[in-house]
């Protein structure tokens, strides 16, 4: 059985040489048949004019003697008829005789030129030849050595072909399998992890085309897989953290005789805030894990954005207030969109607790929205510690935190901006950031009207809870 490519590719290559060979020595002869021969007829013509001629000019004795030095000048054997019907036949060694047709005889003796035809078995003319004063038939037969040497010029040429094709076969499929024997070896590579692999895209067809897309996806597959290890290496920093504050402070309320009533009180708070934030981690990647899926539910349906970002302010209303921050809105009246209410409400919350958390105190936010021909824009600047360039799409990986020597307050687990930027994705729309470091951070998230969206399972319906706005500048 038959395994490797490139013995499969060179078997197939010389089987078709072959067959192209064969057959199209068989077409050429059968196409180029009645040519050669009537070619054949017309070199035995003028060889035979200058027999007679020859004879004519030399009148020999010895006829035979002439004739037989005749057939082998000329390679062509000589058959001799007289009215009589006898029959002399000049031959070579191991040229056997043709057979002429009694027709044939009776029309040369009747001093007419002869071609044999399709119906003769063999190749031959025969001509009126005056000898020794009588009219005789002489015939001409096509000479075996002469076919022989032309047969063997054909072998030799379409065995030369078969050669020098099968070496350049040779050469064209250890070119065409190389580049695939060099993917195999890296795929088996990739299978095991090692994703350091490198191929040379030197070409410019299928081949090229094919390991281009596979190093392409084995970068990409490279990227992943940094992914994966830097994703549970943050969770399990992210649930090991509480986890630990949680085990050291509950073992030491366990001793009563070291912990006073006001530092246990301390404690259980810690134990609580630390309760808290893992199930806060828990809901967003479990948010995160359902907004990757397909089967996430998306319920659009038109309503007041402007709405919904007030009753987001009143929400974090505790949060604002307590650092002595200004809220001001610049909010146009009935700016409807079509979305899934639910999840955009998570972007505004998101987005606003993170503006709240790094403006300082006594800092003002403003939260603006621009309406135009089929989109809406939603813009929050603050002016709090801001961000450098390089961070800009940072800080919409999951898990990624500002820096703490900038920021006192590390109580987040850097989901919240990739879960907004999920969302936003969703929805069609998209995220702009500008920010410097000092001097506040600018977020702009633009919405279509009416994103078109896949129907899906909805969710249970939003419950509004708005209040009146006199505690912010509109």
């Amino acid at each position: 059985m038959i395994k490797t490519l490139y013995v499969r590719v060179i078997l197939t290559f010389l089987g078709i040489i072959i067959f192209s060979l064969v057959c199209s020595f068989f077409i050429g002869l059968y196409v180029f048949q009645k040519q050669i021969s009537y070619e054949g007829q017309n070199e035995m013509i003028v060889v035979g004019k200058e027999i007679i001629h020859r004879y004519d000019d030399a009148k020999p004795k010895d006829t035979d003697e002439f004739l037989n030095s005749m057939v082998k000048v000329s390679a062509h054997p000589i058959h001799l008829y007289n009215h009589a019907g006898e029959h002399t036949f000049y031959g070579l060694k191991g040229s056997p005789a043709v057979t002429v047709p009694p027709e044939a005889v009776k029309q040369v003796l009747q001093g007419k030129l002869y071609r044999s035809s399709a119906e003769d078995k063999d190749i031959f003319i025969g001509m009126p030849f005056m000898l020794d004063g009588e009219w005789r038939a002489m015939f001409l037969q096509y000479s075996a050595e002469n076919e022989n040497i032309v047969n063997r010029m054909v072998l030799f040429v379409l065995l030369l072909v078969l050669l020098l094709g099968s070496v350049c076969i040779l050469i064209a499929a250890r070119y065409l399998v190389e580049p695939i024997k060099a993917l195999t070896n890296a795929t088996k590579r990739l299978a095991k992890g090692d994703f350091e692999v490198e191929l040379k895209v030197n070409r410019i067809d299928e081949i090229g085309e094919l390991t281009q897309s596979y190093v392409e996806m084995a970068g990409e597959l490279k990227q992943l897989e940094q992914m994966r290890q830097d994703f549970v290496s943050n969770v399990s920093h992210e649930i090991q953290t509480p986890l630990t504050s949680i085990s050291g402070f509950a073992k030491a309320l366990q001793n009563h005789d070291l912990i006073v009533e006001e530092e246990r009180s301390e404690y259980l708070d810690i134990i609580i805030a630390e309760s808290e934030r893992l199930s806060r981690l828990s809901d967003n990647l479990l948010k995160l894990a359902s907004l990757d899926s397909e089967h996430h539910p998306f319920n659009a349906s038109p309503f007041n954005l402007d709405e919904q970002i007030r009753t987001i302010v009143v929400t974090c209303e505790p949060q604002w207030s307590a650092k002595g921050i200004v809220i001001d809105l610049e909010l146009p009246e009935a700016i409807k969109i079509k979305g899934d209410e639910d999840q955009l409400k998570q972007v505004w919350m998101n987005l606003l607790s993170n503006s709240i958390k790094f403006t300082p105190e006594g800092g003002n936010i403003r939260i603006s929205i621009v309406s135009s021909a089929g989109e809406v824009s939603v813009t929050i600047i603050d002016n709090g510690i801001g961000m450098s360039p390089e961070e800009f799409n940072a800080v919409f990986q999951r898990f990624y935190k500002i820096d703490k020597s900038r920021n006192g307050n590390n109580n987040g687990n850097g989901l919240g901006l990739a879960i907004v930027k999920k969302i936003v994705s969703l929805h069609q729309g998209r995220i702009e950031v500008d920010s410097a470091i000092g001097e506040g951070t600018t977020i702009i998230v633009r919405l279509p009207v009416s994103p078109s969206a896949p129907s899906r399972k909805s969710l249970k319906p939003f419950e509004d809870t708005s209040a009146p706005m006199d505690i912010v500048r509109e």
